[in-house]
Parts: structure tokens; sequence; C-alpha cells
């Protein structure tokens, strides 16, 4: 070999060659090739990809020589791809789960018509129409597939999905997709009328007691041989997949329980049958295998399935429930027999039979009732605490927090429950070394842990303790007993000082680690480190990794020179930062005054740091407060403070952003915004997003009132706004030179990223400033969106600017989404505020959401009118409003609504009205709405309809005549009476809509 071809074989051998994928046309040229490809172990393209691959070339329209575009044709090429889809899915062995999660609806169906047509199904007859039972196999087998796919289609299209939305450079992929969405609707809407035909004939095919087949790929090689026998052998039952007649009840039961479980939602009582379809599947479940047969089910869904309807049923199996772990605790902890359930607990320390997980839950319930007031469960919970301890023990891990707290002061009943507890968990038939060795350390751990001398002895004495510990073990921990019992505890003494603390007896390194993540005292915390540092000098700080000090202050606390100053610091600081978290104000409180006690000797940069986390804390607090309905006005004294803050000006000083942004929402949600515009330093405005976002808001909101030329403040915080929701694309140069979009960023041109800034504003209060910020999203969306017909309204909309310099550099996803979560966040705070209600109704008007939309709008309406007893101010109810709700019922089938509102219109729409009574698909009770019709003429044309329709039998037409002739609706009467009879019969149709809508 020359030099030169070693080269290309080092080179070429240096790294793995990929093989090329196969193309779909190759299997068309060599018919063999399939068979082989799939029975590789990784093929490439992957059966799925072969199915959308085959079916996509096999649909292609085509071209005339007039250049119009014909439906695929009917041709040798066609067929044959069509009948390799069908072999690919054969492989598969027709697994829904599989097809279903590889393909899309529009493509599953066309797969499973051509199954249905190459196993001679008759055309054009329903199947609900065909005998089963005297079919082929393959061709029964065939209607049943389709049919189960039908009503899993129709299941899974009612669970929520996140669509996922194109960027504002992708418009032919929108098209595309919508062009996807619309055929996908009109298949689900095919498949849910005929839903019920598909449960008929899977209903029918739990009476077929026969075996059934499924073409395989062989079966499908003779259909393309000659396929006016290949169905034939099949007949007769000597090719195809072997389905067993259980193997297909249960799937069968499977699918015909989560359609009347989707159905349930509608109607409570088809739960019954959802129950009793996944009853039998369970029953079948247990006795057939699977691994040879049809399988498309999901155990756990099924045991999901199972679980949800007997509750809804309020049905129970006794038996079940007597042989399941979970049935038991659940009888003993709806019939509070706690005894029981220690005991269960106790049983299961042994058998393992319940997840730790689970176990702890249980604590944690009854715990929340003991929280409650309920004092009765306070040894009930000490006792489940144990029993988790000791399986914690048995399983390796660490008990959890709340038993070392039950150590610190226990009683010697609880130690004398612990020792029963720990001698009936040890299994005497099947003990191992292991489970010997970890309740030893177990045992020695809480031997370590009691204070109680007298306790300690106690556990020491126990036959456990002698023979499961180790000689060594034994003597260390009787010389520990014997020195604590004569040692003097001087922690117990009251210090006046948080410095004169004395130190106390010598102890393990490892015990006053734990002490000192667990303790909250500033002395007792001192004491421990002071101690620590006596016995190793290390960095006792890093003792517990989820200690946060913030990054700001990090250098500073480190650079103190003395260890056991810099570990105190950091671990005040940390512990203190920990209790605001946890609103844990005392002792947050108590741990920084230490800590600024400290550090005010040696730093004045970190005593302005304590002063301004103290201040955060304390704005924090009364924050906390008013969230919980205290709306008291801050005092004075923390005003001023927040004002020092914001007016600082020493250098080189930390400061966290998150001081500023929690100042400045104080000042914002206590309107002190003439502050906020006239008085904060410019050098902090510019250093600090929150600041200048605040000054912007607040300046906004001051000029509010005044002249719309005045309003240059709401300009700049628009720019703002728009740059936070900007979007910048990131682009790579290919091979050929040319500049490709690769991916779209958040901009980095904002003052902050955006989640930053929802943050930011669902700390916000104060109704105007949240008033002034939706009003500035909606005017975005508006234009972002560019659907003038479909536009979300809000107040003061008119202070915004009306277009966009850049409209392609805006995340038009993340407005929409902002513009959700604050209309979202501010309802929570005052459900009663009607502008939010309106705007809230219009974004779910704008996103087809109409039940939501009308719920929100007869809210809006019941918040401003007594519940409707006072009419609706017409501000509020506006001819759009009205218009946006009519159209709501409408597409909701609610017909009878539609021509009652059209009266509400400044206008009668008479049009709208008469079309909507003449439809005869009415999803509301038609019947019970004719009474709060009170225009005349809308009266005279129902009357004519319904003596003209059968579908009432003339009955309502016959009340529609008395209607017409009650005296207060005489066209002839005072306009003060017509007015009366018209706003009676509004007030009764606007409380009877929110009963259906609330």
């Amino acid at each position: 070999m020359s030099a030169e071809a070693a080269d290309r074989e080092a080179v070429s051998g240096s790294r793995p060659c990929t093989p090329p994928q196969t193309s779909w046309f190759e299997f068309l040229l060599d018919p063999s090739l399939l068979e082989q490809h799939l029975q590789s172990p990784h093929p490439d393209p992957s059966p799925v990809q072969l199915i959308i691959q085959f079916l996509e070339q096999a649909s292609k329209p085509s071209v005339n020589e007039q250049n119009q575009v014909q439906p695929p044709v009917d041709n040798r090429r066609n067929r044959t791809l069509k009948l390799m889809a069908l072999k690919v899915a054969a492989h598969l062995r027709w697994d829904l789960n599989m097809l279903e999660k590889g393909l899309t609806i529009p493509v599953l169906n066309m797969l499973l018509n051509e199954l249905l047509c190459v196993s001679h199904v008759p055309p054009g007859v329903k199947h609900v129409d065909l005998d089963l039972s005297t079919l082929p196999p393959t061709t029964a087998m065939a209607v049943l597939i389709y049919n189960r796919w039908a009503i899993r289609t129709i299941v899974l299209s009612s669970f929520p999905e996140k669509q996922t939305k194109p960027g504002p450079h992708q418009l032919n992929m929108m098209n595309l997709v919508q062009q996807e969405k619309e055929l996908m609707e009109n298949i689900l809407s095919v498949l849910r009328e005929q839903a019920t035909d598909s449960i008929t004939v899977l209903e029918r095919a739990l009476n077929i007691k026969k075996d059934f087949y499924i073409h395989t790929l062989r079966t499908l090689d003779l259909l393309a041989a000659d396929p006016s026998t290949a169905n034939g052998e099949t007949e007769s039952s000597t090719a195809g997949l072997h389905i067993s007649a259980d193997h297909l009840h249960c799937q069968v039961h499977y699918d015909l329980g989560g359609i009347y479980f989707q159905q349930g939602c509608s109607e409570t009582s088809v739960y019954e049958k959802a129950r009793e379809h996944f009853r039998m599947a369970r029953e079948l479940l247990t006795k057939l295998d699977f691994s040879a047969s049809l399988c498309c089910l999901d155990e756990q869904r099924l045991a999901g399935y199972w679980s949800a309807c007997r509750t809804l049923t309020g049905t129970s199996d006794p038996n079940e429930s007597q042989h399941t772990p979970y049935g038991q605790i659940s009888i003993f902890m709806r019939n509070h027999n706690y005894g029981a359930l220690i005991e269960a607990f106790i049983r299961d320390n042994v058998t393992f039979s319940l997840p730790n997980s689970f176990r702890h839950s249980i604590q944690l319930e009854l715990l929340h009732k003991l929280q409650q007031g309920d004092k009765a469960l306070e040894e009930v919970c000490h006792k489940l605490c144990v029993c988790n301890a000791v399986r914690d023990a048995l399983e390796g891990g660490v008990p959890c927090v709340s038993f070392h707290q039950l150590l610190l002061n226990p009683s010697k009943n609880t130690i004398s429950f612990l020792l029963e507890v720990c001698t009936r968990s040890l299994d005497k038939e099947h003990l191992s070394e292991t489970s010997k060795r970890k309740m030893a350390l177990f045992i020695k751990t809480v031997c370590d842990r009691l204070e109680d001398v007298s306790l300690a002895f106690m556990v020491s004495s126990h036959k456990l303790f002698n023979e499961l510990l180790q000689d060594e073990e034994k003597k260390i921990l009787m010389e520990q007993l014997r020195k604590s019992s004569a040692a003097v505890n001087l922690s117990a003494k009251q210090l006046p000082s948080f410095y004169d603390i004395p130190v106390s007896a010598s102890v393990n390194i490892s015990q006053l680690e734990q002490q000192l993540i667990l303790s909250l005292d500033a002395r007792h915390i001192r004491q421990i480190l002071i101690e620590l540092h006596g016995m190793a000098e290390r960095p006792f700080w890093r003792v517990n990794s989820k200690w946060e000090v913030p990054v700001d202050y990090v250098n500073v606390i480190l650079a103190i020179k003395d260890n056991l100053t810099r570990d105190l610091v950091y671990v005040l600081m940390a512990k203190g930062l920990h209790c605001i978290s946890i609103k844990d104000f005392v002792h947050a409180r108590q741990l920084f005054t230490a800590c600024l006690e400290l550090v005010t000797e040696f730093s004045p940069k970190l005593r302005q740091v304590m002063l301004n986390e103290l201040l955060l804390m304390e704005v924090r607090g009364h924050e906390a407060g008013a969230a919980e309905g205290n709306m008291e006005r801050p005092p004075s004294d923390l005003v001023s403070r927040v004002r020092g803050y914001l007016e600082m000006r020493i250098h080189d000083l930390p400061l966290r952003q998150i001081v500023g942004e929690e100042c400045v929402v104080f000042m914002l949600n206590w309107r002190e915004n003439e502050y906020l515009t006239l008085q904060v330093p410019q050098s902090l405005v510019n250093n600090n997003p929150y600041i200048k976002l605040g000054q912007l808001i607040a300046s906004t909101c001051k000029e509010l009132p005044g002249p719309k030329e005045s309003r240059r403040t709401a300009k700049e915080l628009w720019e703002v706004v728009v740059q936070i929701c900007s979007v910048s694309s990131q682009h790579k140069r290919t091979n050929e030179g040319r500049v490709s979009l690769l991916k779209q960023r958040e901009s980095s041109l904002g003052i902050l990223p955006r989640s930053k800034f929802m943050t930011f504003m669902k700390k916000l209060r104060e109704p105007l400033v949240l008033t002034t910020l939706i009003s500035l999203f909606v005017r975005l969306h508006s234009i972002v969106r560019d659907d003038i017909v479909n536009e979300v309204t809000a107040e003061h909309i008119s202070i915004w600017p009306s277009s966009l310099a850049n409209l392609q550099s805006v995340d038009v996803e993340a407005v929409v989404v902002t513009l959700k979560e604050l209309v979202n966040y501010a309802l929570t705070l005052n459900p009663n505020n009607q502008s939010w209600l309106c705007t809230q109704a219009d974004i779910y008007f704008v996103t087809n959401q109409y039940s939501a939309a009308m719920h929100y709008y007869l809210q809006a309406g019941t918040v401003c009118s007594d519940y409707f007893t006072k009419p609706v101010p017409p501000d509020v109810y506006t001819d759009q409003v009205l218009k946006r709700m009519i159209k709501c019922c409408s597409l909701l089938n609610c017909h009878t609504q539609v021509a009652v509102l059209c009266q509400f219109l400044r206008e009668v729409d008479y049009m709208t009205a008469f079309k909507a009574l003449q439809e005869q698909n009415s999803h509301d009770s038609m019947d019970s709405f004719y009474d709060y019709i009170w225009d005349v003429t809308i009266l005279e044309y129902l009357t004519c309809i319904l003596f003209n329709s059968l579908r009432s039998e003339n009955a309502p037409a016959r009340f529609q005549i008395k209607a017409i002739g009650q005296t207060e609706l005489n066209s002839s009467n005072p306009e003060e009476v017509l007015q009366l009879a018209a706003q009676k019969r509004k007030k009764k149709f606007l409380q009877a809509m929110a009963k259906l809508y609330f």
C-alpha cells in the first residue's frame, strides 16, 4: 500500500461512516427490500416515517396539460405505495399506540381507510349495518380496528394540547399548519358524528366469541399477487395474525371505557358504563398474555381510569380494598381508625408494600389537620413520624427533619414506642446482615441525638442495642453517656449579650454541624461555630449546600479575614434570607439584627448591606400583610427608609436589584407616584432597571388625567416594554456563503428579561398601575395581531402609539402570553373589576373560547348591576360587547339566546334574530327562553315558525300567542310601560344566563 493510500485509509477509518438513508422509491424498484429494511435493528427511515413517505407520495395531486390540479391518479405505482404503507403497519402488528404516536390524524385516517379497502369492507355501507359475525375474519378485524381508532381519537382530541405557533417569518409554514389543522378538524367532526355508530359496532363485537385474524406482510403480498383469492385464504383462517376473542374483548372494553369516561363529563351516569368496561378489561388482563398478540393497552392508564371511576360513581370493591395496602389505608383514614393505621405502617416496615412517598404524604395530611386545630392528632403524628423514620433507616435513607425535631424534646412514651417499632420492624425469619447494620446505625444515631441522658440510657439498655451494635460501638457510646451525665449544660444559661457565650462540652463534629443546620437562634449558632472552629479549621459556611447568599454580597463576606466571623456572617445572612422566603419574618428579624450588631464594629459597608436587607424584609412583611387583606398604610418611618434607599449615593456598595425592585413596587402600590417621578436620583435610575420602570409607570399614571399631548412618558414606557417583548434573530453563514436564519432569541437590548418583567408586574397591587399596564399590552396585542374586527378592549388605550416601527422584531407569542398572565393576575387581586373582566372576556373571545368569554361578559355585567337587579350601564354592555355575546352564543349553537340578545342592541337586529330562530339544531333549552322575548315583531315571527314546525308539537306556539297577548307588551302602551316590561325580562334573562355560564 502506498503512503498516500495509507493516509486515506487512516482518515476514513478515524471517524464512523453513517450509512445513507434509504429513499422511498428504492422500495418500489426492489419489493424485497422493504422486509429486509424492517427487520434491521435500527431502520432509517423508521417504520412510521416510511408510512408517512409512502402515503404522501401516493396522495400527491397531479397537474394536467392545462395546469389544473387533479386528484391523485389511481395507477399501479400509487396502489403499490399504499400497499407498502399497509405492510409497514402490519410489521408493527397494527399497534395503535405506536401508530397514534408517530402519525397525524389525517395520515392515520388515510392508512386505515386503505385497510378497509383492501380487506373488502363493503363500500358505501355503514359499519353499524354490517354483521361482523358473518364477515371474513380479516374484514371484521379491519372494521374493528378502524372503529377502535375512531373512538380513541375522539378521546385523545379532548385532552388539552399546547399549540406550536410559527414565528413571523414563517408565513408559508403557518398556511400549511392551518390547512392541516382544518383537515384534522374535518376528520374529527366526522368521527364525532359517527361516534354512536362506532360504539355500537364495538359493543356488538363483545358478543362474538370466535377468534379473529388481521393482515400480515404475507397476506398483503397475496393481495398484491391476486386480490381476488387472497382474502379467501384468510377466510379459511390459514393466514394472518391470530387474535383471540379474549384479547380483542379486553382491548375493546378498555377503549369503550375510555369513550364513556370522556362522555361522563356531560352526563355523570355514563361513568357507570365506563366503570363496568374497565372492570371487564382488568379481569381479562389478569389472565391474558399480550406478548404474542395485538396490544394497545396502557395498564397504568387503566389503573388510573379504574380508580377515577370508583371515586366518581361512589362505589368500591370491599374485597379489593381488603387485599390492597392502599385500600386498607384509605379505609383507616376515612374511618379515623388511627390505631389500625399505625399498626399497618409498622407491618409495612417489614413488607415494604407501600411507597415511602405515600407514607410521608399520609403523615403530612394528618400534620395539616393538626395545624388546623385538631389537637387529638398530635400523638398520632408523632407515632407516624417514628414509623416513617424507621422505614427511612431500613431503606438506607436519612430520617426527615420532623423526626430530628421530635428528638429535641421527646417524652419517655415516645422513646418506648420507637424501640417497639424498631423491634417489630425487623423480619425475624429473613433478617439480613444489611438490615441489622442499618438498624444498628439508626439506634446509634438516636442515642447520639438524645440530650436527656436518662432517655439515652433507656435506649442503651434495650436488647436491640446489645444485639445489633458491635462491642466497640457500645463501649464508645456508653463512655459518651457517662461524660454527658457528669457535664454541666452551659448552653442552657441565660446570656445577656450576643458575644458573651461560653463553650459547651465537647461533642461530635457531625452532631454540631447538624445542630448548626437546624438552629435558628443566633446565639446558639455562634456557640456552635466557636466549638466547630475549636475542633477543626475549615470553612463551615459550606456545611449546607442550600445556604445561599446573594452573589452581590459573597465577595464582601468572604473577604473577612477572621474565619469565625466570616462563617458567622455568612450563616446568619443565609438563614435570615431563607426565613424571609418562607415568610418567617420573626426569625429573619432576629438573625439580621444579630448580624447587624456583629458587622457594625468592623465594616461600614456590610452594615449598610444589613440595613438594606432589613429594609427589604420589612417591605416584604408589610406587602405580605397587604396581600392578606391588611390595607393599613405603612408607617411613615418605613416610607422614609424606602425613600432613603432610593436616594442613596454611597459608592462601591454592593446593591441587590431585588431591593430596588421591592422598594419600587412598595412605592407604586402605596401611590407614591409624585416621589418616584421627581426625587429619585438619575444615577440610580440608570443602574437599576426596576427603578427606571417604576419611574416611567409612576409618571404615566400621574399624567393620565392630563391632555393627550402631555403624555410623553407614556411613549417612553411603551418603547421600553416593546423592547422587552422583542426578539433578536441569530444568523449563520452556510457553505455556499448565504446567510440563513438559525433561531430567534429574546432581545438582549431590553432593560430586563421578559420573565423578570412578568415577576415584577405580579408584585403590583395598585389598580391604576395594573390598569395602565393592561391597557399597554392590549394596544400592543392589537397591533401585533392586526385584526381590527377582533380587538381586545381596555381603559386608557388611547394614550399609547397606534403603530410600531419594527413590527417583525416583536415576539407575538410573548405579547399574548404576557397579556393573559397579567389579566389573570389582576383578577386574582380583584375579581370584581369590571374593566378587567371585560378585557378577560375579549381575550377569550379573540382566542375562540366562547363559553369562557360569555362567563366573563356576564360577570362584568353582574358586578356593576348587583347581579342584574339594576340595569347594566350602557358603557359596559356596549353594542360591541353585545354583538360579541351574540356571536359567542351563535357559535355555541345557543340560537334562542342569540334571538333574545338581539333585542338588547340599540337598534334591534331582526335579521340575526330571525335567522337564529330558524335554526333546527339549538343546544339551549329553547322553550324556556321564549318567555324573555319582549319585542312584538320577534314574537310574531317566532309564533309563525312554531306553527309551521313539528319540532314542538305546537305547544310553544300556543304559548307565544298567549305571550303576544300580554297587555304590558301592547305597542300602544306608554314608553315607560314598555321599558319596564323590557327591563323585567332583561333582568330575568341575564340572571338565567349567569346560572348557565357561572
